[in-house]
């Protein structure tokens, strides 16, 4: 990819958008969470899985989804809906995903991306979101966003390692 991104245009994705979501996903997590999630678990996801998932995810119409693309490429996906926290209250959204290609990093996508969602939520909404807790990019990036952590945190196993995931909010 050149050094230079012709304008990024974020746009509302569709179900034709399963293939490439799901081929930023895994690219985005092998680059994320190298170091982080173990490299057997990052080797074997596998793009078709992935694809069937976003597929069903973009029909069945929960929450919305953007891609963001130059070039004539999908460079990155948001994913933004009612927040699954245990204690959420009615109205309150949740990010499900942010994920760009490693290629984008950089170069402001990902603030377009936080910027487009942020932009459908109602004033005084709050949103949440989960970060696993050693990924200090994506930490620093939220937390530039107006997102913080909460001190509530998860446990999860990815790829048979337990790992840690920080809330952030934004109120």
């Amino acid at each position: 990819m050149a050094t230079e991104l012709s304008e990024v245009t974020i746009r509302t994705a569709t179900p034709r958008d399963a293939a490439v979501i799901a081929q930023v996903h895994i690219a985005s997590w092998r680059g994320a969470y190298a170091g982080i999630v173990p490299d057997e678990y990052l080797a074997s996801l596998d793009v078709d899985q992935r694809e069937e998932l976003w597929a069903k995810i973009l029909s069945g119409g929960e929450g919305s989804l953007w891609v963001a693309e130059a070039d004539g490429r999908a460079l990155g996906f948001a994913n933004l809906g009612p927040s699954r926290d245990e204690d959420a209250e009615d109205g309150d959204l949740e990010i499900y995903a942010i994920y760009l290609d490693p290629e984008a990093w950089g170069r402001g996508v990902a603030r377009d991306l936080m910027r487009t969602m942020l932009g459908e939520v109602p004033p005084g909404t709050p949103v949440s979101l989960w970060v696993l807790a050693d990924n200090e990019r994506a930490k620093h990036f939220y937390r530039r966003h107006g997102f913080q952590p909460d001190g509530v945190e998860r446990r999860e196993d990815i790829g048979g390692k337990d790992l840690t995931e920080v809330r952030f909010r934004r109120p």
